[in-house]
């Protein structure tokens, strides 16, 4: 049961990065910044979708710590974006 779910998981965070990069590519938009911020919330949502209800395998208590990393990253994208439409401004 336990590798059904990780195999799930995996295959839907590939599946959400693959589309990530044909979306961002057709779009002409294809950054790494937009895509890590578009590939952490994929992984939010798969984490979500793929919980079993009632005991969290192991596994599943580590990607705390990937979600942990990821939301670090994404505010040092969003501070140093801010900071560059801030000193546009000024």
């Amino acid at each position: 049961m336990a590798t059904r779910r990780r195999r799930q998981f995996l295959s839907g965070q590939i599946a959400w990065m693959m589309a990530t990069i044909i979306m961002l590519a057709t779009l002409e938009a294809l950054s790494l910044e937009l895509f890590f911020v578009v590939s952490l919330i994929g992984f939010l949502i798969v984490t979500e979708l793929t919980a079993p209800l009632n005991v969290a395998p192991r596994w599943r208590k580590r990607l705390r710590v990937i979600i942990a990393l990821g939301l670090l990253v994404f505010a040092y994208i969003v501070a140093r974006r801010i900071t560059e439409i801030l000193s546009g401004v000024l």
